[in-house]
């Protein structure tokens, strides 16, 4: 906590010099969303390279001021937050003056470039994030007041919460681990009773994009038992874009990779060649948007794909049919086909990329 608040009262003490000098001050940040200020390593994924370009926020420019301003207002408030020991959610600061921040997505901004300025990691910055992830399957440990949480059984889903993140007694003999892209095949396989029917295994779902506790919490369970870790998306831009994320990380996330991404995660389905395999009829298929074609065509172009030629292969296919599929698409099957058939099939013959 001494660092966050050296760091934060360094800003400040720039600020004061400027006004000393009769200047307008200035805050100095990375550019966050620029890919030419992000490199590919196989290891860590997207990454911030060392020297980036940077942009200002001027106090005297029309333009930039009312950031400038959030910006020394949340600067504050963290500060106040790290000196008393109290934390408060992303959405706790935006309520806090709906007014001024004029939107949640500004004040996530804001607070991912204080983060990148201070080279803080978030958590650090007591702000916690409104978490959407769930996790269940064979995993267990003890909270904070002594409360043993076991996941094992099928009735107990476990939102996952930011203080899971420092745990050291996570306690699983799982032999993978499944990042189950939406929360109605999340259900499904619950339903299924999937996770001790094939062989022990965590399940996990950030519910669409995760959230930063839902990726780190897929980091940690990596750093702490090294076992295999398979995607399940829908066969689309999205489900993909999604997988990439928790794989390689995001280009606005770039600057904390480290923390964040696990390059061995392994795409197991549902992938583009699977929908000709399983002779999946072409009326149960969506077709493609606009949206999903320039989606698609950006995510072709990005570095990473370069380094997963069996990966290329799958967006091709998905590129020259222009169809889509959402994992439901299987129940055209039969009801359980996805936990009965394709599941264990695709795990028992190594079906992944």
């Amino acid at each position: 906590s001494s660092e966050v608040l050296e760091a934060i009262e360094n800003v400040i003490q720039g600020v004061l010099q400027s006004l000393a000098q009769k200047k307008a001050p200035v805050l100095t940040v990375a550019n966050r969303a620029d890919w030419r200020n992000i490199e590919f390593k196989d290891s860590v994924g997207l990454q911030m390279i060392p020297h980036c370009t940077t942009k200002q926020i001027r106090s005297d420019c029309p333009r930039s001021a009312t950031r400038f301003a959030l910006m020394l207002k949340i600067l504050s408030m963290i500060y106040k937050m790290v000196q008393s020991n109290t934390y408060a959610t992303k959405r706790d600061i935006y309520y806090s003056d709906t007014v001024l921040f004029g939107s949640q997505s500004a004040v996530d901004r804001i607070i991912n470039d204080i983060s990148c300025m201070l080279k803080i990691p978030r958590r650090s910055l007591h702000i916690l994030s409104t978490t959407k992830g769930f996790v269940a399957g064979n995993l267990s440990y003890t909270e904070e007041d002594g409360t043993k949480v076991n996941c094992t059984c099928s009735a107990t889903v476990c939102i996952i919460k930011q203080n899971h993140l420092n745990r050291k007694d996570l306690i699983s003999h799982a032999k993978f681990i499944l990042i189950v892209e939406k929360d109605a095949t999340f259900q499904r396989l619950l339903d299924d009773d999937f996770f001790n029917k094939v062989s022990p295994c965590i399940m996990i779902t950030g519910r669409g994009v995760p959230d930063l506790n839902t990726r780190l919490l897929v980091r940690k369970l990596w750093d702490s038992f090294q076992i295999p870790i398979f995607s399940l998306m829908d066969a689309d831009p999205h489900g993909v874009e999604i997988m990439c994320v928790y794989k390689y990380g995001s280009v606005s996330m770039s600057f904390e990779a480290h923390h964040l991404t696990v390059p061995s995660i392994k795409w197991l389905g549902l992938l583009p060649s699977d929908l000709k395999r399983l002779n999946i009829s072409k009326d149960a298929l969506i077709p493609f948007t606009k949206q999903d074609q320039n989606k698609l065509a950006s995510i072709q172009k990005r570095p990473y794909i370069a380094h997963q030629p069996l990966w290329k292969k799958e967006l091709e296919i998905m590129a020259a049919s222009k169809l889509k599929a959402e994992i439901q698409v299987l129940t055209s099957l039969s009801q359980d086909y996805l936990s009965r058939v394709y599941l264990p099939n695709k795990l028992q013959f190594g079906g992944w990329l």
